[in-house]
């Protein structure tokens, strides 16, 4: 019997009660599931859009309370394993899906002894007798990249079941747990679950021509409507465990440098060593001074620093950090722009956040502690305070910078988002917006760092406020369409 579920002999009494009850609902469900096609069949499939667009083909997915099995092959896995109590549904989900996986387990007891990349609790929460129980009961079957997903209805939208149901719209319920998502994010930090984000999805349950989409995709993700939605999405993942004693990753740090020759030495200088060793690549951009040939020289007389060299043939700092990544050989990636607007004895404190696996991407932020006189214009910072708030919005984490050159991330989570690139295009000169949705769309665990904002010291920046701002808002209004209005 699972945990948590009291052993006495009445709390077993009404748990088997609650399992006899619910078994022989969902058994009579589908042995009459033609009565109620037309908005749960709608609800159904736009939930089977919303979480195809989170689960990427070709993953190992398990999903309790499955039903018959139509979510679960919606999201083509490489190996899908479906639970549910009911023998009906087991027999359906067999019939229908025989490429997949089927256990006719109560997600209460369940004993499975594998790990998964992803695993689904779709509206089951909402009918579980004890959902801590079922929360602990799946965390043995984490990795450390494991993703949780929770989709569970709102509170707002009891009266509105009630109805629907009574004019044979949707399926019967039996009694619900109206949890809110604070309630379910609660419960899955008991069981050791950390959120990395939550939204809400469909204001309109209801099959209707061009509404139905207006609504689901547009008006849902706006404020104040979001709040009458009927579903949230929860996606959280395993608390990161105590490291065992590994070997410490091998850091490469990316430097763009386009008419930085002043700044070249105090990178040698500047730069800390960090892991088992700290490889510097530098990515000359077509200088108009000597910077390239200044590299070269820093690095026949520092030696002992393990560095590369290469020329940009692209443009833009984007093509730089891509190439530059190209040529790393670190498991860790970084960013320090030449400029040293970021100090380079800040990076080992993005180093400790990333190899403790408190998060999974961080980003640098310049907006916290108060700058040095000249370090951002006043309009500049306008825009990055007008950014942050759109990017927060877009990707669901909070994200006050979002143009800070500094930026960490594992180099394998890195070559997924490269090999991800094609759904929003090469459509970045910056990099940062790449990196950023690339992140988001993989559900990685986003944390900031503030880091205090120097003045530059040599050369001028190569941003120009008015024409890249319109840039960058175009792109923001790009990546809506395809990660907010899916």
């Amino acid at each position: 019997m699972a945990k948590n579920i009291s052993n006495t002999n009445e709390g077993m009494a009404n748990y088997k009660s609650y399992q006899k009850s619910h078994v022989s609902h969902w058994d009579y469900i589908v042995k009459n599931e033609h009565q109620w096609g037309r908005c749960s069949g709608y609800y159904h499939k736009r939930l089977q859009d919303v979480l195809r667009f989170v689960v990427p083909p070709g993953q190992r997915v398990i999903e309790l309370g499955c039903g018959q099995g139509d979510l679960l092959a919606s999201l083509q896995p490489s190996y899908g394993v479906g639970v549910d109590f009911s023998s009906q549904m087991m027999e359906q989900a067999r019939n229908s899906h025989p490429d997949l996986h089927f256990i006719q387990a109560d997600a209460h007891e369940i004993d499975v002894k594998e790990h998964f990349d992803f695993i689904i609790l779709s509206d089951l929460v909402n009918d579980l007798w004890d959902v801590q129980a079922v929360l602990q009961k799946i965390r043995p079957l984490t990795a450390s990249g494991s993703r949780i997903i929770i989709t569970t209805y709102s509170r707002l939208w009891e009266l509105p079941f009630r109805i629907i149901r009574k004019f044979g719209l949707a399926k019967p319920l039996l009694p619900q747990n109206w949890l809110t998502v604070e309630d379910v994010s609660g419960l899955l930090s008991l069981a050791d679950f950390e959120v990395i984000r939550h939204w809400e999805e469909i204001v309109w349950p209801l099959r209707t021509p061009l509404v139905d989409s207006l609504f689901n995709r547009f008006v849902v993700k706006i404020w104040p409507f979001r709040w009458f939605a009927l579903t949230n999405i929860i996606i959280a993942r395993p608390c990161p465990a105590v490291a065992a004693a590994a070997p410490a990753p091998i850091v490469s740090v990316v430097i763009p440098a386009r008419n930085e020759a002043g700044n070249i030495q105090k990178i040698f200088d500047e730069v800390p060593e960090m892991g088992a060793a700290t490889e510097l690549i530098f990515v000359e951009g077509g200088s108009s001074d000597n910077t390239y040939e200044v590299i070269a020289k820093a690095m026949a007389d520092n030696p002992h620093r393990l560095s590369k060299l290469l020329r940009q043939t692209g443009q833009g700092k984007g093509d730089a950090v891509r190439l530059g990544f190209q040529h790393a050989t670190g498991d860790i990636l970084m960013i320090l722009d030449a400029d040293l607007t970021v100090p380079p004895e800040d990076l080992p404190r993005f180093y400790d956040v990333l190899a403790s696996g408190k998060a999974e991407f961080v980003n640098g932020v310049r907006l916290v502690y108060p700058m040095e006189k000249e370090a951002m214009r006043f309009f500049n910072l306008l825009g990055n305070k007008f950014f942050s708030l759109a990017f927060s919005w877009l990707l669901g984490q909070p994200i006050k910078d979002t143009l800070c050159g500094t930026k960490v991330l594992w180099k394998k989570d890195y070559e997924r988002i490269a090999a991800n690139r094609a759904y929003f295009g090469d459509f970045d000169p910056f990099g940062d917006f790449d990196l950023l949705f690339g992140a988001a769309k993989l559900n990685l665990k986003i944390s900031e760092v503030p880091i205090r904002y120097r003045e530059r010291t040599y050369g001028t920046t190569n941003i120009s406020r008015w024409k890249h701002g319109w840039l960058l808002l175009r792109m923001v209004c790009f990546a809506a369409l395809r990660i907010k209005f899916i």
